[in-house]
């Protein structure tokens, strides 16, 4: 495996975990409450701003994946689609690199 493809497999991973950690924090403190996490994304302009950033971004993303599959046939590059949603763009975006860069055979 390619030194770059290694790079998108620890981002992928960094993705993963690191941002996890502040949920699971969240959600000790709070509870399981996703209505109120998402309150609290929402609670000045600045986070609002960064999720619609981030929202944007993995729309971005989820539409350049499912061309490409399209083309490349490349099905496990649809992986990085629930990747973005249920864990985040920090995960899915490496993830989808990783995962394209593939040697095809």
């Amino acid at each position: 495996m390619s030194p770059l493809r290694w790079i998108y497999l620890a981002l992928a991973i960094w993705g993963a975990v690191h941002p996890m950690a502040y949920f699971v924090t969240w959600f000790r403190e709070n509870g399981f409450d996703l209505m109120g996490m998402v309150d609290a994304w929402h609670v000045n302009a600045a986070t609002s701003g960064l999720v619609w950033d981030l929202t944007i971004a993995a729309v971005a993303l989820t539409v350049w994946v499912i061309a490409e599959v399209a083309v490349r046939r490349n099905w496990e590059a649809l992986w990085a689609i629930p990747a973005t949603f249920c864990i985040g763009l920090s995960c899915g975006l490496p993830l989808y690199l990783f995962l394209r860069t593939r040697p095809v055979t």
